[in-house]
């Protein structure tokens, strides 16, 4: 059974409660980049003008560093510009058209019965043209990828606007595949005098269902699809799907063997069994002829703004319709005169004719050593945790290896938003030793710490280690859950785990073993205490909790003060078991009589219009 088809029953079967214990992928409630970027950096298309108008040719790739389309040439925002959701794709770059809004969340009216989602709108474009002038539109798409195979019911549809009767007609449908396959080329003719007219327009729209969950925490993104190579020219042929094009496809990854990202003074102690002896790229001829490509590279020290390494790899004829995936050899060992980080761009370019495109022939990508191990590229295409009947206690483990005696400083994990802030449960952090491939004494626990989302663009959580934890060697960092809650990490589809993520459930350890390949998104960071004072913070303390609760320990009465005075909005407390189990709500007033809590330690959450804005640690005495 290929990797494809087991990510499609991954997806397919996540929305079913698990009976037991089990190791669950599920989709994102939120697209933490979309979030971040949403408010601050896009500008939102609130109207077309008339000079908008575009003219022919149309064309958009989607190589771009953006992750909304390219506003030059479309009127919305909804689908997600990346090159995560697939390794299929023509071009480095896609739209992935999902169930997640333009705001990043998922949308409002998601329902399981069905609903319409994202659209892609291109601009006006003058189509005042004849039949005679054949005029088409082609593009490549693909359902799933790396994400979610939609159901029969979940489908791709291609609109075309006509001026005159402002009326969207729709002339395509795409066929759901029994499993996840390549991208697919489509053509078509347009020829009907109602398109053929001045601020024509075209658009995709997808419709998609979310699955059936017991457990709110499963519920997210679904219903998958990814479009590349849009092209809208006149003068073309019924066969003409073929672009004279020669592209990068994928990104650039990192060169480290294990790793990618790792402390700098531990690159530095084991840099010979660490660096990587290629640089790897993938690249197509999308021409039907044979087209000459000529491989080039560049290392750049980005703090000492100097080039360190360059080299070209060369010319190669590349036959029609070919990938290329090329290890270019790397004679270099990343070196700097800084102690403590350092960080290096890698670039790779191609030299093609000139009547080739230039803007997908360039990638990038940043090699960072700073003070923290990672796996993970960054971002989290789905959310990963055990769920089940006998979940509780199950444990997750990552395994890393310190190169020489260091201290653990912090944890970074980045845990998704989940449906209705059903994964705000509180879990026990744990760092193990090693026992012979797999965890084993406990070194250090901090229990009945909360899931948080980090409000970065990668969305990891810091959770500082007060006291730091000396390790040398093998150790492994995760959590011990303390409810059957499924938490929803963040899992990265594009690293591999390769055997260095474990599981604890039904009393024994053993590898991971999630259908979709991935990472759980857990960093150990590495070092000298964590500074508050200096510039050069890299993670800083957590900051002291906005909610007031005193006293604290209490017996029968709690005073509880809310930041900013009290609300203006309804305001409701609730209290939290160690387990995540509600206890307690009610609308906010002061004091609580708290008699009736037994003697221990209890979570005091702050909602707000349904979302938990403060908390903060309660102990119960008699």
């Amino acid at each position: 059974m290929t990797r494809k088809i087991l990510v499609y029953i991954s997806l397919f079967s996540l929305y079913l409660l698990p009976a037991s214990a089990q190791e669950i992928v599920s989709g994102l409630q939120r697209n933490i980049q979309v979030f971040s970027k949403a408010r601050n950096v896009h500008e939102r298309i609130k109207g077309t003008a008339a000079e908008d108008t575009l003219e022919l040719p149309f064309f958009d790739d989607f190589s771009t560093t953006t992750v909304f389309p390219d506003n030059n040439k479309w009127i919305d925002d909804f689908a997600f510009i990346n090159d995560t959701y697939s390794n299929d794709q023509i071009t480095v770059g896609m739209a992935t058209l999902d169930a997640i809004d333009a705001d990043g969340n998922l949308y409002e009216r998601a329902t399981t019965e069905g609903f319409e989602a994202d659209h892609l709108t291109s601009k006006p474009i003058n189509l005042d043209y004849s039949p005679s002038d054949n005029i088409m539109l082609s593009f490549f798409y693909q359902a799933g990828g790396l994400g979610d195979l939609p159901q029969p019911k979940d489908t791709l549809v291609l609109q075309f606007f006509a001026p005159e009767e402002s009326v969207w007609h729709s002339v395509w449908k795409a066929e759901v595949p029994d499993t996840v396959i390549g991208f697919k080329p489509v053509i078509l003719r347009i020829d009907q005098p109602r398109f053929l007219k001045p601020g024509f327009m075209f658009r995709f729209v997808n419709y998609a269902s979310l699955g059936k969950a017991g457990d709110n925490a499963l519920l997210g993104n679904c219903d998958h699809w990814n479009l590349d190579y849009i092209v809208l020219d006149k003068n073309r042929e019924a066969s003409d799907t073929a672009v004279a094009d020669v592209a990068f496809r994928t990104r650039m990854r990192s060169v480290l063997k294990t790793h990618e990202a790792m402390p700098w003074k531990q690159f530095r102690q084991v840099y010979l069994q660490e660096m990587g002896a290629s640089i790897p790229i993938s690249y197509r001829n999308n021409d039907i002829i044979t087209r000459n490509v000529t491989r080039n590279f560049n290392i750049r020290d980005v703090y000492r703004n100097l080039t360190v390494h360059s080299f070209s790899a060369g010319a190669t004829n590349v036959p029609p319709y070919t990938t290329v995936d090329y290890n270019a050899a790397l004679i270099y060992t990343f070196d700097t005169n800084n102690n403590d980080s350092a960080r290096f761009l890698i670039t790779s370019y191609i030299i093609t004719d000139d009547f080739d495109r230039k803007e997908n022939d360039t990638i990038r990508y940043i090699q960072d050593f700073s003070n923290y191990f990672s796996y993970d590229d960054g971002t989290a295409e789905g959310g990963y945790g055990i769920s089940g009947q006998g979940s509780r206690n199950a444990m997750v483990a990552l395994k890393f290896r310190s190169f020489f005696a260091d201290t653990i400083r912090a944890v970074n994990i980045c845990f998704n938003d989940s449906y209705l802030n059903s994964n705000r449960r509180a879990f026990d952090l744990m760092i193990w030793a090693d026992n012979n491939g797999i965890p084993g004494d406990v070194i250090y626990t901090v229990e009945g710490v909360m899931v948080e989302q980090g409000r970065d663009l990668n969305g990891f959580y810091t959770y500082p280690l007060p006291d730091g934890v000396e390790v040398n060697g093998i150790f492994y960092v995760g959590w011990r859950q303390r409810s059957e809650t499924f938490l929803n990490a963040g899992f990265d589809f594009n690293t591999p785990h390769n055997g260095r993520q474990f599981r604890w459930i039904n009393g024994e350890w053993g590898v991971s073993e999630t259908i979709i390949p991935g990472t759980v998104m857990i960093r150990p960071v590495m070092g000298a205490p964590l500074k508050t004072t200096s510039s050069d913070v890299i993670i800083p303390d957590a900051p002291p909790p906005a909610l007031k609760i005193y006293p604290n320990p209490a017996s029968t009465i709690l005073n509880i003060d809310l930041p900013g005075g009290p609300p203006l909005n309804t305001v409701y407390i609730s209290f939290l078991d160690i387990y995540g189990r509600e206890l307690m709500k009610m609308p906010y007033s002061t004091p609580v009589d708290i008699s009736f809590l037994d003697r221990g330690v209890y979570i005091v959450v702050v909602k707000s219009n349904g979302r938990i804005v403060e908390h903060t640690r309660l102990v119960k005495v008699r």
